[in-house]
């Protein structure tokens, strides 16, 4: 027995020597695509899970907080974290021996066909640890292993992926139904104006001084506004029916107020100069991963052009029917077993050529990756800037058309003015608001885009931006 062990041991130290070099590249994250430097490691930005506080809109907070604990996406994501890393864990046990302890009992009778065996029963047991070991001679179980772990971080980085998109779609389908609301008293107000308007038409002929047709065409702007109304509440029931779907609640049961704001931030935002934010982004480092994994499962094809050696044995006892256990049922056995698919290398190296195509495959997909993330940031900033903009210009826009119809229904009033003008006055400010309202959406939810594109890494300056003044607070 001794004699056994020592033979074992020395088998052991000649294996794991072998073992020590692995065939296949050793993977090496890509530090530049194109001019583009990918140096640094990802990780989840600190604002990833916070960046919408900076809006101080209790309703938001509680939106995103529930939809943290509640969406079943999330959950599932969690779970193939969970998952992966098993997977992980059963691929690194790989490089270690395994075995069993098992216990068996036989009974049989004419054992076999010789004349002396008939009638004969004869019965034993066996009971002892069976082994076995596949020498990783290659490196064919670390690379396997090598490419589990990437597959699990890419798992990994996928949950926080997840979140990040989780939060933007409540934030956006937030601003889409505060938008709805938004819309809808404006179109209440410009009703209200237009009421006003028409009563002063309706004044002025019944005395005389106005015709049916200035009558009939104030009528046609209150039919306008009053056949858009339905379409913005089925704007609010469709944000609804979002945001309770990404709650994992059935519609109709939010209970977001029916006062119209929509969160504004009260800094800019700011890129720091020579800031990575590629770091951040979890669909780059996610096919970074994808592709640390597809090198790897070069090495697994590779090791198939070279032999394999595995290696079983028992230890226990075997015995008679006088189920003894002592020194003369002892029982042992070892028996290595060397393998070589040499009759089927062509499959092997096609195999080979597989994992090479996918590997270039993954490197393909991952420069892409980076293109696209850094053209998405950009496009990003750019947008919301210019929707800025637009939105500063159309409140001006919709001061100067508010003054007008002012002045155009007190001209009209004292006769002194035309309807034509009071008209044009009416539709123009009728369009500035309703402008202005989508402009306000438009602005949060790219907003919103930014700190999606960024992956929550962005940051707030300290100087205070100028925002609007809102017509229907």
């Amino acid at each position: 027995m001794r004699k056994l062990l020592n033979h074992s041991a020395l088998a052991l130290i000649v294996a794991a020597s072998l073992s020590a070099c692995a065939v296949g590249r050793d993977y090496q994250t890509p530090a530049k695509v194109a001019d583009i430097s990918f140096s640094s490691p990802y990780q989840q930005a600190g604002q990833a899970q916070s960046w919408w506080q900076a809006f101080d809109d209790a309703a938001l907070n509680q939106l995103i907080e529930r939809a943290l604990q509640e969406n079943r996406t999330l959950a599932q994501a969690k779970a193939n974290v969970d998952r992966a890393y098993a997977v992980f864990r059963d691929a690194n046990n790989d490089v270690l021996p395994n075995g069993s302890v098992d216990a068996g009992y036989q009974a049989s009778e004419n054992g076999s066909v010789s004349p002396l065996d008939d009638g004969v029963i004869s019965r034993g047991y066996s009971t002892g640890a069976n082994l076995s070991w596949d020498l990783d001679l290659f490196g064919k179980i670390r690379r396997a292993t090598e490419a589990a772990e990437a597959q699990a971080q890419q798992a990994d980085i996928l949950w926080h992926d997840a979140q990040v998109q989780l939060i933007s779609q409540v934030a956006t389908s937030y601003g889409e139904y505060r938008g709805a609301q938004l819309r809808l008293v404006v179109a209440e107000q410009n009703l209200q104006n237009l009421t006003q308007s028409r009563d002063i038409v309706l004044a002025r002929l019944e005395a005389g001084m106005a015709s049916e047709l200035e009558l009939a065409q104030i009528d046609v702007q209150l039919h306008q506004v009053q056949a858009a109304v339905p379409a913005y509440r089925v704007a609010l029931l469709t944000a609804d029916a979002t945001l309770s779907a990404l709650l994992a609640q059935q519609p109709g049961k939010l209970r977001l107020g029916a006062v119209p704001h929509l969160p504004e931030l009260k800094q800019p935002v700011a890129v720091v100069a020579g800031e990575n934010y590629l770091r951040y982004r979890a669909d780059v480092a996610s096919s970074e991963r994808l592709l640390a994994a597809r090198t790897a499962e070069i090495g697994v094809a590779t090791a198939d052009l070279y032999p394999n050696l595995s290696v079983r044995g028992f230890l226990g006892f075997i015995s008679g029917p006088g189920l003894a256990l002592n020194g003369d049922t002892q029982s042992w056995a070892v028996a290595p077993t060397l393998s070589w698919q040499a009759a089927d290398l062509g499959s092997v190296k096609a195999r080979i050529r597989q994992a090479e195509a996918s590997s270039q495959m993954a490197l393909a997909q991952f420069e892409q990756q980076v293109f696209n993330a850094i053209n998405e940031m950009q496009l990003s900033l750019q947008s919301y800037n210019l929707s800025r903009e637009q939105q500063l210009s159309t409140e001006l826009q919709w001061q100067a058309s508010n003054k007008a119809v002012q002045i155009a229904r007190q001209r009209y009033n004292a006769g002194s003015g035309e309807f034509l003008d009071l008209l044009d006055a009416e539709r123009e400010l009728l369009r500035s608001r309703d402008q202005l309202a989508q402009l306000q959406q438009q602005s949060f939810v790219r907003l919103v885009g930014i700190y999606r594109s960024f992956g929550g890494g962005i940051q707030l300056m300290v100087s205070v931006t100028r925002t609007p003044h809102s017509p229907f607070s």
